[in-house]
C-alpha cells in the first residue's frame, strides 16, 4: 500500500547546519495490518506519520501509496484523499467543545440516520463510554473519555489507512490495551500506523518499524 523511497524532511535549509527531521527513509508497508512506529521523542516518527497522510510534504523523495505518488498531487487530490480513505488520531482529542461525545463523532461521519447513530454508539460502547456519557460536552468527560471519543470518530467512515499518533498516552493501562484491541481488530482488514514511545502497547502488533534521529534502526514484520 505503501512504499517510501529516501524521504527526508529538512528545516533550516537556508542555514549552514541544516536539521533532518527525517534523513533518506525506504520503506514498504503492508495493505492491512497494526504497524507500530516507535522512538524516543524527537526521533522523526510523528513526522514520518504526517508525511504518509499527506499532513506533510516531505523535502526529499517519494511516497507512493496504491500507485500514486503522494509528493506531486494536487493539495485538493490530498483533501480528497484524506476525508475518504485516512482517519487520524492525535495526542489531542481536538473535540468540539459545544457537542456531545455523541455529535463529535457524529459530525465527521458521511451520512447521518439511525443506522450511522447505532454505529457511533456500539464504537463509543466498546471504547468503554457508558450511554450516559454520550450526551456529554468534552468539558464533563476526563481526558481519557474524550481520547477514546476521538478514537471512535477516526473509525467511523471506515478509513482505509488509520494515523494515530500516541493513541493511548492520556489512558491508564486497562483502557490502552483496550484501545490497542479495537484498533488490533480494525486492522484485520486495513491498516492501522500506531505511533508510540511505549513498546508496552505494541505486543501484537504485525510490524514494527523504530525510528532514531530521523533513520530507521530496524523494521520487521512480527512472525
Amino acid at each position: 500500500m505503501f512504499e517510501i523511497k529516501n524521504i527526508s524532511m529538512i528545516y533550516d535549509m537556508d542555514t549552514d547546519e541544516k536539521m533532518y527531521a527525517l534523513n533518506g527513509i525506504d520503506l514498504k508497508l503492508p495493505d492491512k495490518g497494526l504497524v507500530g512506529i516507535i522512538g524516543p521523542s524527537g526521533s522523526g516518527k510523528s513526522t514520518l506519520m504526517y508525511c504518509l497522510s499527506t499532513l506533510k510534504k516531505p523535502t526529499e523523495g517519494s511516497i507512493k501509496y496504491n500507485g500514486r505518488d503522494l509528493t506531486s498531487i494536487s493539495d485538493k487530490e490530498r483533501e480528497k484523499l484524506r476525508r475518504e480513505e485516512f482517519g487520524f488520531i492525535f495526542q489531542k482529542h481536538y473535540l468540539v467543545p459545544y457537542m456531545s461525545a455523541m455529535d463529535n463523532v457524529l459530525v465527521a461521519a458521511t451520512k447521518n440516520d439511525r443506522e450511522t447513530a447505532e454505529k457511533v454508539a456500539g464504537f463509543l460502547k466498546a471504547l468503554g463510554l457508558s450511554e450516559r456519557e454520550f450526551g456529554k460536552r468534552p468539558a464533563k468527560l476526563s481526558g481519557g473519555q474524550c481520547q477514546r471519543t476521538a478514537i471512535a470518530r477516526a473509525m467511523i467512515n471506515d478509513p482505509k489507512v488509520i494515523f494515530a499518533d500516541e493513541p493511548t498516552a492520556s489512558l491508564d493501562h486497562e483502557n490502552a490495551f483496550n484501545v490497542m484491541r479495537i484498533l488490533k481488530e480494525y486492522s484485520k482488514d486495513r491498516l492501522v500506523l500506531v505511533v508510540t514511545h511505549d513498546r508496552s502497547i505494541l505486543t501484537d502488533v504485525d510490524m514494527t518499524v523504530e525510528i532514531w534521529d530521523g533513520s530507521i534502526s530496524k523494521a520487521s514484520a512480527e512472525i
